[in-house]
């Protein structure tokens, strides 16, 4: 099952996944993010869930608009579970985040990924048919 996290209570339960991909965030500053960013820029935050009903992993993402893409979609975070990645969940929720930009009328979903996650590119290269075309480069001021 696949289902957007609204409650507070959803979206800590997403922490658990979430914290493999994003371990500089303690609880309390992942949900004032999410929070701010769901306010601010409609940051959506879906999971899959297992047969069991455990989240087994998680995408965020939201709707953005800039002159080199126009309006789109950015994926800002995708993580399943270290312990049952390779068994499809990861592409069912980039999936479900395509058919939801198409639904809206985006056509073009764009993520960026650590230069350290080779297996996550191959996925989304080989797997899901992104093409890699650009760098991001990072300044802390």
């Amino acid at each position: 099952m696949i289902k957007e996290l609204i409650s507070k209570d959803e979206i800590l339960a997403g922490f658990e996944i979430m914290k493999h991909l994003r371990a500089h965030l303690d609880e309390e500053s992942y949900l004032r993010l999410i929070l701010e960013a769901r306010e601010k820029e409609d940051y959506k935050l879906i999971a899959h869930f297992d047969l069991n009903g455990d989240i087994v992993a998680v995408v965020g993402f939201m709707p953005m608009i800039t002159l080199y893409y126009g309006h789109y979609i950015c994926v800002c975070d995708l993580v399943t579970d270290p312990n049952v990645r390779s068994k499809g969940y990861g592409r069912k929720l980039l999936s479900y985040v395509h058919e939801w930009a198409k639904a809206k009328g985006y056509e073009k979903v764009a993520l960026s990924s650590g230069l350290q996650r080779v297996d996550a590119h191959r996925f989304y290269e080989e797997k899901m048919a992104y093409d890699k075309v650009s760098y991001v480069f990072l300044k802390n001021v």
